[in-house]
């Protein structure tokens, strides 16, 4: 099996929730609101899928402002790049990866000024061979497609094997099965009480343990 070795971003490489709290604590004391405000806005931002148009359209309901729904959501993506952090132990994991001949990419769903200012802030850009971001190329994961891109820019194919690493059962577990990758899933504080079909290969809490993983498995098939 090729050494390819495709992550997730959001709550993978990158703390985003840390970074979400962060933003949400600000609007909240430019806006003068409450501790209210706080927790609704992380608990709508929790139970929100796929793009926030919609989350910042109820946003703007909730707190009755002026601004359109998408100068809010503009005003999002410039600042979160701002605000995410890439551990040091996450980088010097990506650093092991490269050194042992691993071809390495990005696959996230998101906004491609918003996901591609978080790549290129935290350093990850300059220790990946490539990224794709579903708005980017109008695919989604878990669709399968989305995966050949990125590992044809990674110069290689999904039909040569790799792996998928990510938080997400449904986006990266599952997408990364259905593209024909293994996978590996990152999981730090819950545990499902089953696993959507199919499970993943390995579960483990950081991207480093994922690293030790992929290198023990190494031209192996788990």
């Amino acid at each position: 099996m090729q050494r390819l070795a495709l992550f997730d971003l959001d709550n993978t490489l990158i703390d985003r929730q840390a970074a979400f709290h962060a933003w949400a604590e600000e609007f909240v004391t430019d806006l003068g609101l409450d501790d209210k405000a706080l927790t609704w806005l992380i608990f709508a931002d929790a139970h929100t899928s796929g793009p926030r148009g919609p989350f910042f359209a109820a946003v703007r309901n909730e707190f009755d402002l002026t601004q359109p729904p998408e100068d809010l959501w503009q005003q999002y993506r410039r600042r979160m790049p701002e605000l995410v952090s890439c551990r040091a132990e996450n980088l010097a994991a990506l650093r092991q990866l490269r050194s042992a001949g691993w071809r390495i990419g990005i696959v996230t769903n998101g906004m491609t000024d918003n996901q591609k200012g978080k790549i290129q802030r935290t350093g990850l850009d300059a220790l990946t061979d490539a990224w794709c971001i579903s708005d980017e190329v109008g695919i989604r994961k878990p669709d399968p497609a989305i995966f050949q891109i990125i590992a044809q820019r990674c110069g290689t194919s999904t039909e040569h094997g790799g792996w998928m690493i990510g938080d997400d059962l449904t986006l990266d577990i599952a997408g990364g099965h259905g593209a024909g990758l293994h996978t590996i899933w990152l999981h730090p504080t819950r545990s499902p009480h089953k696993f959507v079909d199919p499970p993943p290969d390995f579960t483990t809490a950081t991207v480093t343990d994922a690293v030790q993983i992929l290198l023990t498995h190494d031209g192996l098939t788990p």
